[in-house]
């Protein structure tokens, strides 16, 4: 079943290809990019299931045998990112399609967003299948080209602004990056992510450790761990919501999956590991206290999407076998969640005419399906029993008492915190936006009325949203569905944490990647 491997990355190109050939074909876009995407979550759901079964699954690229040439991996938590990530990109799609009919542009959209959608997503997958660093570095480079783009179209004058902040700080963190790679080569004479499991323990404690900074200060970047992160929130909100959508699901989480592969693969034994441990607490703490001074929805929610990368770091940092399967669990939910939550915030937005607090309110009663759709994602962010977010922070939890140490219990009691401070959050927006009365200048359902921007200005031509009518069908289906697929989580939550854990040890273990690789044991 190695053939599967590479399909995630192949079929998203070859669709990205397809749909620019079909510019001006607007359905015809639409319906190759699903049925790409389909078959995307498919092949990955495959993927699972065997690398489960057989251990991890290796193709190596145009036939060149390894280390030579590139190999692709799927192990179970490549595989396991693959699921949860095309799943995501499927719904934000159909979104994003029912956005563009809702706005009456459907037969006459940005000719580049399909293609570039597309290119974005196999620049996630080629990230998570990548079995070296550089490899790993162009999948970084492919999803940040298509998210350049993504994130500035309608060419606003905010749009523009933030996305010279999003390069700026992304060409920094790729070229950190790039220059890690260079001293990694000219150190070890390989990027194999197999081979340098040996080499890289031969290598001096002070030069391993040099090399390992480097690496974590540009996944550190990419995933916006404070004080890294301050880039994200100026950044996310001023972009179309199903595009925001995708970044706060999965962009963040491709460089917290770096940090998890090569804290555990390359460079085991938790020297870095009191470090990780302090940043995690800073992540979350910081995170969430921008949260609540927040007085727009989709800023809230960015400073809460930084905020909760901090537990993924505190599962990481803790370097045991319990704290990482909870990390991977919390990885998993907080894809899914958080791409939810700003798709409803999207609704809010049409609905509304504005993300603003002070704008909103009696959303509830105006629009009782908006409100569900709002609040039992925003309970799992929170971590209310017995959502998904409940049980990884237990398990989060679980993990530090075990640890017994003094960061591990500061941790602990920062995570509870942030968990409260994050409801606290959560039930403001409620208050403000869904339960009180409506404020008067929101557009009762009918008016058309041009949405405001978060920032109090109108609508731009080129986006846009009327604000005050129903909801449209397809956008609130979407959203919908993601919610149905968070309480999914729930409920599965036993066969994933088993998954999770089987994936924590072998990523701990590291003999099972690098066997599956080098069958006869790594040059």
């Amino acid at each position: 079943m190695s053939w599967l491997v590479p399909l995630p990355v192949v079929m998203p190109l070859f669709g990205a290809a397809l749909t620019l050939l079909l510019v001006g074909r607007a359905r015809a876009q639409r319906w190759v990019s699903i049925t790409v995407l389909a078959a995307t979550v498919a092949v990955a759901a495959l993927l699972l299931v065997r690398s489960t079964l057989d251990g991890p699954l290796v193709v190596e690229v145009g036939g060149w045998v390894a280390p030579l040439g590139i190999v692709l991996v799927a192990d179970q938590l490549a595989a396991l990112m693959l699921v949860v990530s095309a799943a995501v990109t499927l719904c934000v799609l159909v979104y994003s399609i029912g956005q563009g009919m809702a706005d009456g542009n459907e037969e006459t959209p940005l000719s580049v967003y399909h293609p570039t959608y597309l290119v974005l997503t196999a620049g996630v997958c080629n990230a998570f299948l990548s079995g070296d660093l550089f490899n790993l570095y162009v999948g970084f480079e492919i999803l940040l080209v298509a998210s350049y783009v993504l994130l500035t179209l309608g060419s606003t004058e905010n749009r523009i602004r933030a996305g010279t902040t999003y390069v700026v700080v992304s060409l920094l963190s790729s070229l950190i990056f790039l220059v890690a790679i260079g001293l990694i080569y000219a150190a070890t004479g390989t990027l194999n992510l197999a081979q340098l499991v040996d080499r890289l323990d031969a290598l001096p404690d002070d030069l391993r450790l040099v090399l390992q900074g480097m690496l974590l200060l540009a996944f550190g970047i990419k995933a916006a761990v404070f004080p890294l992160s301050a880039w994200l929130p100026d950044s996310y909100p001023t972009a179309p919501a199903p595009v925001t959508a995708v970044f706060a699901g999965l962009l963040t989480k491709v460089g917290v999956y770096a940090i998890i592969r090569t804290e555990t693969l390359l460079f085991p034994g938790g020297r870095t590991a009191d470090l990780l441990m302090v940043i995690a607490a800073l992540t979350m703490v910081v995170g969430i206290l921008g949260a609540v001074a927040q007085s727009d929805i989709k800023r809230l929610l960015s400073f809460t999407l930084v905020s909760h990368i901090g537990y993924m770091l505190f599962g990481v940092g803790l370097t045991t076998a319990i704290g990482l399967s909870a990390a991977i669990f919390y990885v998993v939910h907080h894809i899914t969640i958080q791409t939810t939550l700003f798709l409803a915030s999207g609704l809010v937005e049409r609905r509304g005419g504005s993300t603003a607090l002070d704008r909103l309110g009696g959303l509830a009663r105006l629009s009782p399906v908006l409100a569900v759709l709002f609040f039992v994602p925003a309970l799992n962010l929170a971590g209310i029993p017995p959502f998904s977010g409940f049980l990884g922070k237990v398990g989060l939890v679980q993990a530090g008492v075990s640890d017994g140490g003094v960061l591990a219990w500061a941790l602990v009691a920062g995570g509870l915190l942030t968990s409260l401070l994050t409801l606290y959050a959560i039930a403001r927006v409620w208050n403000l936006a869904f339960w009180r009365a409506p404020h008067p200048d929101m557009p009762e359902p009918g008016d058309g009325v041009r949405a405001a921007r978060t920032d109090g200005a109108e609508q731009p031509h080129d986006d846009p949203a009327p604000a005050g009518a129903a909801l449209p069908r397809l956008m609130t289906a979407s959203t919908a569905a993601l919610v149905v697929l968070g309480l999914g989580l729930t409920v599965v939550a036993g066969p994933l944490f088993d998954i999770s854990t089987d994936a924590a040890d072998d990523l701990l273990r590291r003999a099972p990647y690098v066997e599956a690789v080098f069958p006869g044991g790594a040059p």
